[in-house]
C-alpha cells in the first residue's frame, strides 16, 4: 500500500508545499544564473528512471554553458560558475527536481537517477530490484556518502532501500539528508 499509493501522495504534497515555500528563493536563483552569463537557467539532462525509462532530469544550471555531461566520479572535468559553487554547496541546484517529482519522474526518496552511460550501475539496480522504483531527490546511498562509492556499493545501498522501503525508512533517510546537508560542504 505504501509503495504504490501513499508514497506518491506524500511526494506530491511535499513537492507542492516545497515549491510554494521556496518559490522566492528559486526565483532569485534563476535571476542570478541568468544575469551571470545569460545562458539558460535550467540544466536538463537525460537520466534513467523507473523501469529503465529515460526522462529529462532538471537542475538549476551551476556549470558554464557547454560543460560535458559526466558522472559524479568525473566531477573534476566540470566547469562550475562562481554562483554555481554556492548553489551546489548548499544543494539549491537540486530544487528544480521538485518539478520532476510532481511530474512523476522522481520521488522524494529513492535511488539517484543515473545517466544512461552508467550501464553497469543500471544493470546492478535491475538485478537487485532498485530500478523498479522511482529515482529520488535523496536516497539511502546519498546519506552514506554517495559520491565516494563504487557503483557496486551504490547498487548495494539501492537494493537495500528497495527491499526495506517503508514510510519509517523514508522518514529516516529524509532526516539523515537534513543532517548531511549541514555537514562541511564538498569542494568542487
Amino acid at each position: 500500500m505504501y509503495r504504490n499509493h501513499v508514497k506518491r501522495t506524500i511526494d506530491i504534497l511535499l513537492a507542492s508545499t516545497a515549491l510554494i515555500v521556496l518559490s522566492p528563493l528559486m526565483g532569485l536563483v534563476a535571476l542570478v544564473i541568468r544575469l551571470q552569463d545569460g545562458g539558460p537557467v535550467v540544466f536538463r539532462q537525460a537520466r534513467v528512471g523507473r523501469d529503465g525509462k529515460p526522462f529529462g532530469f532538471l537542475k538549476f544550471r551551476s556549470m558554464s554553458v557547454g560543460t560535458p555531461n559526466v558522472t559524479s566520479t568525473q566531477r573534476h572535468l566540470l566547469r562550475i560558475t562562481p554562483f554555481g559553487r554556492i548553489i551546489r554547496r548548499t544543494s539549491i541546484d537540486e530544487l528544480m527536481q521538485l518539478f520532476n517529482i510532481l511530474r512523476g519522474d522522481m520521488s522524494i526518496v529513492g535511488p539517484r537517477p543515473p545517466i544512461p552511460s552508467q550501464e553497469h550501475l543500471i544493470r546492478l539496480r535491475r538485478e537487485n530490484g532498485a530500478l523498479q522504483l522511482r529515482p529520488g531527490l535523496t536516497g539511502w546511498a546519498q546519506v552514506n556518502s554517495y559520491d565516494h562509492m563504487t557503483e557496486e556499493v551504490k547498487a548495494r545501498f539501492d537494493g537495500e532501500y528497495a527491499s526495506r522501503l517503508s514510510f519509517a525508512f523514508d522518514v529516516r533517510i529524509i532526516l539523515r539528508t537534513l543532517l548531511y546537508l549541514t555537514k562541511e560542504p564538498p569542494t568542487y
